[in-house]
C-alpha cells in the first residue's frame, strides 16, 4: 500500500469516527454528514489503493512464474 493510500485510509477512518462521534453527542446532523461524506471518500481512496498493489503484486508474481516455466522448459 503506497504512503498515499495509507493516510486516505487512516485520515478516512478518523473523519468517519468524528462524524459518528457529531451526530451521536452533539446532534450536529449536517455537520456529521458532510464530514462523513470526506470520511468516506478518504476511506475508499484507501481501499482501492490497497486492491490496486494487490492486484499489482499479483501480475507481477504470475508474470515471474511464467518466465520461469519458459526457463525450465528450454
Amino acid at each position: 500500500m503506497s504512503a498515499l493510500g495509507r493516510w486516505s485510509l487512516g485520515i478516512g477512518i478518523v473523519l468517519v469516527v468524528v462524524a459518528v462521534v457529531l451526530a451521536a453527542v452533539f446532534n450536529l446532523f449536517g455537520g456529521a454528514a458532510l464530514v462523513g461524506i470526506v470520511g468516506l471518500v478518504g476511506v475508499v481512496m484507501g481501499l482501492y489503493d490497497a486492491a490496486y498493489q494487490a492486484l499489482a503484486r499479483r501480475d507481477l508474481r504470475r508474470r515471474g512464474e511464467r518466465a520461469q516455466q519458459r526457463r525450465d522448459s528450454r
